[in-house]
């Protein structure tokens, strides 16, 4: 079992930054942040592969930047010139296969999430 545990997150202004982290009991082939707001389906922001391969969602290509300690088992998330559409929960996954998957429900453990509120 992989135990992810959060901090971070919390509220600034369109234009501000943020930066989320991940404790991970184990570091896994594929680990990835989702994120999640009222009434939408969550979403992936990036996937991070173990040889440190990114892919990240378009909207937030350029503005956010997924890095890891690998010795650490610890995943950052720097979230740079926010929007109010970054608002939501963010969440620290893990996927126990040798591949990344698209859907959010195929990962096997989760962060408790970190709340992410930008305003206008």
């Amino acid at each position: 079992e992989v135990v992810l545990s959060q901090s971070g997150g919390g509220s600034v202004q369109t234009g501000g930054s943020l930066r989320l982290s991940c404790s991970a009991s184990e570091v896994t082939y594929c680990m990835a942040w989702f994120r999640q707001t009222p009434g939408k389906d969550r979403e992936e922001v990036v996937f991070i592969y173990r040889d440190g391969e990114k892919r990240y969602r378009s909207s937030v290509k350029g503005r956010f930047t997924a890095s890891q300690d690998n010795a650490q088992k610890i995943l950052y998330l720097q979230l740079d010139s926010l929007q109010p559409e970054d608002s939501g929960m963010y969440y620290c996954a893990a996927y126990g296969g040798n591949f990344c998957p698209v859907y959010w429900r195929n990962y096997d453990y989760w962060g408790l999430g970190s709340l992410v509120t930008v305003s206008a």
